[in-house]
């Protein structure tokens, strides 16, 4: 297995979105390689803390060689990021200056065959960014319905032929097991027509991506970890959000958006009766994208998009 390789896209618009303090406290939701601490890092001073956050061991044990010169200022917890709030408990602290999310998975994990994320190379069907979660994409494939694989292949894929790709999943399972990320592939690829098989991405890309949501429960943890950041954040503090396709982005949107409204009662109400307030203002209004410049140096970048807000109460 080679090293733990993984480009942190829009770096520098992330962190400089923090607004950063040099005694703060910040929270890397989503250490991967270390990319976001490292810059963090940077700028705090001796007092400044960051906890790093990552449900990958590989991830951990990569981000504390990378950061080893700032292992003082770091504190590096192996979990999942829904667990924000007694993840920072836990480390002695009330409330934190910044917080952010990367999300999605690592170049890392789509790179290393064994993780068996990607539909380039042939692996086991895992696809879990915590080896000792129990649900496998295998699980997924060999024991899910029909009904439900085209439900979370619709959903989570938004592919538009959810339906018969289940169904190939389904007929081909039923004369053996299917065990191997070459092999899931080329059963989505016969769902679909020969026109559709040469145009554009390849055709188990979606089904792919749906797949590995419903193993790692992306899109569940999301609203969630955010509840936590903004009770977590003192005020001033901001969270600072990249998503890299539109169920992660819309996921964000609507969880920032309940914090941003204020009340939300109807109109025609003479006095607010939900006494829900508004805590939360949009650091900016349209995400931040990746400059021209990163997407021709990383093609992976391109579907990015950074989203923040600062907690106002």
């Amino acid at each position: 297995m080679g090293g733990f390789n993984h480009f942190s896209v829009l770096l520098n618009e992330s962190v400089e979105m923090l607004e950063l303090k040099p005694d703060g406290v910040y929270v890397d939701c989503t250490l991967g390689g270390g990319g976001h601490s490292l810059l963090l890092a940077q700028g705090l001073s001796e007092k400044g803390r960051i906890i790093g956050i990552d449900r990958d061991k590989d991830a951990i044990k990569a981000a504390s060689e990378r950061l080893r010169e700032h292992k003082e200022k770091m504190i590096f917890v192996n979990d999942n990021f829904v667990n924000l709030e007694d993840i920072v408990k836990k480390a002695g602290f009330d409330s934190v200056d910044g917080i952010i999310m990367d999300l999605g998975v690592s170049s890392y994990q789509l790179d290393t065959p064994e993780r068996g994320f990607s539909y380039h190379n042939d692996a086991p069907l895992d696809m879990r960014m915590c080896r000792e979660d129990p649900l496998t994409a295998a699980d997924v494939v060999n024991k899910y319905s029909r009904q439900e694989l085209t439900s979370i292949i619709f959903r989570y894929g938004e592919e538009k032929n959810a339906a018969s790709v289940a169904r190939a999943i389904c007929n081909a399972r039923e004369k053996k097991p299917i065990e191997t990320t070459l092999e899931l592939a080329e059963i989505v690829k016969s769902a679909f027509s020969a026109k559709e098989r040469f145009e554009g991405k390849h055709p188990a890309r979606r089904t792919f991506q749906a797949i590995r949501i419903e193993v790692n429960g992306e899109l569940e943890i999301i609203p969630k970890a955010i509840d936590a950041g903004v009770r977590l954040l003192k005020k001033g503090g901001i969270i600072s959000i990249i998503t890299f396709h539109s169920l992660e982005d819309r996921a964000v949107k609507e969880a920032f958006k309940g914090y941003v409204s204020g009340c939300t009662c109807p109109k025609s109400f003479p006095v607010c009766v939900c006494g829900f307030k508004q805590s939360l203002e949009l650091v900016n209004r349209k995400p931040v994208l990746p400059s021209d410049e990163e997407n021709s140096q990383n093609s992976r970048s391109r579907s990015a998009k950074l989203r923040g807000a600062r907690k106002i109460v």
